[in-house]
């Protein structure tokens, strides 16, 4: 079923660190000997591997596709663009375009500086907010890309200097008293954030309480939107919330997987800017640009985010149900958020999450479902997709608790059993 991917695979390890260009895509997250490694097209909610497997994708190229791959409407915009050039001499018209509709509907947004990734961009956030404030540290909660700033507060820290560590402080979601302790030990230029998980909203009023906290302390604070932003609300959290941060960055389904981020914030910090070093070749590269501009009236016309959100709740409640009816309650639960839910494997006795995780991800690719667990959904699945999602996971479900019960799951696993590693999220 996977001949060709295996055959890409071992020759793209003599090239490739993982054979990919992110651990999310890579061996460590798909089990080897059962699963597909590369892609060949998408169309829609749909994929094709090099084999010729046919999955509905609910991985969605990790979130930043929310309308479908190969959307024509964004397509077309794009190959009208590429005739006039891609990246030029001088800023082109698209920049200000784009940076007007971003202002429009962003609370916090009165100026835009664009990138290509969320690391650029958070990164740039963190620059910004010490050179307004004159403080270096700061505090994290989240996951906010692989630069030392935030990849140094992590196990995943190797090669990240030591003084850098020592900047950066971790404190935790829906726990207003860690944010203090941190405050209480250090001067902070910053608190930066993902203002909702995919398991964790805000309780209690937490968002407006870290606010007044970090401005209690004259420290800037900063909203990761990266997965928030055309997902929760066209204009991300903090307008789902009503809580406005000083700084926010955009980036993953803001141009239907074309490769845009943004860091957005008030005049008067995003001035900051001018003086600091933030600054690359590609920033305004337009086919990117032209994209973002179309995502952003299609979500407008189209009430993109109300879709996602009527769909993904039928899938909650159908994977819900199916736990229950399957009595899996204690080997798998779900995180919810409509647009965005993801699967959790229990330590069970005898079995860890990693071996039951493993057999369920063999058992999806083999009838047409490609995910990690996650629904990233976008505009293009449909009912009958969550229709057959939930087939799937009926079948699935039902052989995890026969071969637990069995205790056979092991020996029904056919390829390589996941291996524990980096969690960028706390579930």
């Amino acid at each position: 079923m996977y001949k060709k991917s295996e055959q890409y695979l071992k020759r793209a390890l003599n090239s490739i660190p993982l054979a990919s260009q992110t651990f999310s895509k890579s061996l460590t997250q798909y089990p080897r000997g059962v699963s597909p490694f590369f892609i060949e097209k998408g169309k829609g909610s749909k994929v094709w591997d090099v084999d010729g497997n046919e999955y509905i994708d609910f991985v969605s190229s990790l979130a930043a596709v929310t309308l479908g791959y190969c959307d024509e409407a964004v397509d077309r915009v794009v190959q009208e663009q590429m005739k006039n050039g891609v990246t030029f001499s001088l800023p082109h018209k698209l920049e200000i375009e784009v940076a007007e509709k971003l202002i429009e509907i962003i609370p916090c947004a009165e100026k835009v500086r664009f990138g290509k990734n969320g690391t650029d961009v958070t990164s740039a956030a963190i620059r910004i907010a010490r050179a307004y404030t004159g403080q270096e540290h700061i505090a994290v909660c989240g996951y906010h890309g692989w630069q030392d700033w935030y990849i140094g507060s992590t196990t995943r820290d190797l090669g990240v200097p030591s003084a850098v560590k020592e900047l950066t402080h971790k404190f935790e979601y829906n726990n207003l008293q860690s944010l203090e302790r941190v405050f209480q030990e250090q001067e902070l230029a910053c608190v930066i954030m993902e203002p909702m998980t995919v398991a964790q909203y805000p309780k209690d009023d937490f968002l407006k309480k870290v606010k007044n906290l970090v401005h209690k302390n004259n420290a800037l604070l900063i909203f990761d939107e990266m997965v928030t932003g055309f997902r929760a609300d066209l204009g991300g959290a903090q307008k789902l919330f009503n809580v406005v941060p000083d700084m926010a960055t955009f980036g993953k389904g803001m141009a239907n997987g074309y490769p845009l981020s943004a860091v957005v914030g008030s005049n008067a910090i995003m001035k900051k800017v001018e003086d600091i070093f933030f600054s690359g070749t590609f920033g305004g590269e337009t086919l990117s640009l032209a994209a973002a501009s179309k995502v952003i009236d299609i979500y407008q016309d189209k009430k993109v985010v109300e879709y996602l959100m009527k769909l993904g709740n039928v899938l909650i409640d159908g994977v819900v149900k199916l736990i229950k009816d399957h009595q899996l309650e204690n080997i798998v639960s779900i995180s919810s958020f409509p647009s965005w839910s993801i699967l959790k494997f229990k330590e069970l006795e005898g079995y860890s999450s990693f071996e039951v995780r493993t057999f369920f991800l063999q058992e999806v690719f083999k009838r047409g479902i490609l995910t990690l667990g996650s629904h990233n959904l976008s505009f293009s699945h449909t009912q009958k997709d969550i229709d057959k999602l939930l087939d799937v996971y009926s079948e699935v479900f039902l052989l995890i608790g026969k071969h637990i019960k069995d205790e056979t799951l092991i020996e029904n696993i056919h390829g390589d059993i996941l291996q524990p590693l980096f969690q960028v999220r706390e579930n």
